[in-house]
């Protein structure tokens, strides 16, 4: 289980405190893979991005004993001044990798952003940060519990997101997901469960269907 302990996140306003959640307390399954759903601003990547580790809460605690990864998604996770292809050298020596040029391979081939790969990331539009991610997390045999994603298979073309939903399917079968994005049909492909974010809470759901349907019936114009 991930467990949400006393979970707020605000941000200072002139007018005070701007809530994304207050004061959340639940425990969420694993044992399924979990869709985000809400509408936009409700803090679906902030929720992904704490659990995974990439920012904090301002007040209470995320625990789990299992194994999480780092958020893939369209906020990417490289750092700004390194190319693709140093990003990609530095996360495989951190694993243990001396010789990278054949994962520096598999990632510029999966990634199709051609000279770009050599380029900083920071000149990268967020679905080029987002292919890249993905193809640095693709090419290690990493032994995740739970990928974390946001938007990600929202990625590039047709090709591409079959290829990028290919993969997950493969190399993931014991992995359980959660996922964020705004298409209800792509969250379905992969996602049993859900939790629903609303009014800066977070609700669980054992049906996916069952949040679309709250998520439905609770917003009129559908994100």
């Amino acid at each position: 289980m991930i467990h949400l302990k006393n979970l707020s996140k605000y941000y200072p306003t002139k007018s005070g405190r701007s809530y994304v959640f207050k004061d959340v307390n639940l425990s969420i399954p694993m044992d399924k893979s979990v869709a985000v759903i809400g509408p936009n601003g409700a803090g679906k990547s902030t929720l992904i991005r704490m659990i995974g580790g990439a920012d904090l809460p301002s007040k209470g605690v995320i625990e789990s004993n299992l194994s999480l990864s780092w958020p893939l998604g369209l906020q990417g996770g490289l750092h700004g001044s390194m190319t693709g292809r140093e990003n990609t050298r530095f996360v495989a020596r951190i694993h243990g990798i001396k010789d990278t040029k054949l994962v520096e391979q598999k990632v510029e081939e999966f990634a199709e952003i051609g000279r770009y790969f050599d380029e900083s990331a920071k000149s990268y539009s967020n679905g080029m940060k987002a292919r890249v991610a993905f193809g640095i997390t693709m090419a290690f045999d990493f032994d995740f519990d739970v990928l974390l994603i946001d938007e990600l298979t929202a990625v590039g073309d047709m090709a591409f997101k079959q290829k990028s939903e290919k993969i997950l399917k493969e190399k993931y079968t014991n992995t359980k997901i959660m996922m964020v994005n705004h298409n209800f049909q792509q969250l379905k492909v992969f996602c049993e469960s859900a939790i629903f974010l609303t009014n800066n809470q977070v609700i669980y759901f054992e049906s996916i269907d069952d949040a679309i349907d709250k998520y439905k019936s609770t917003y009129a114009t559908i994100s």
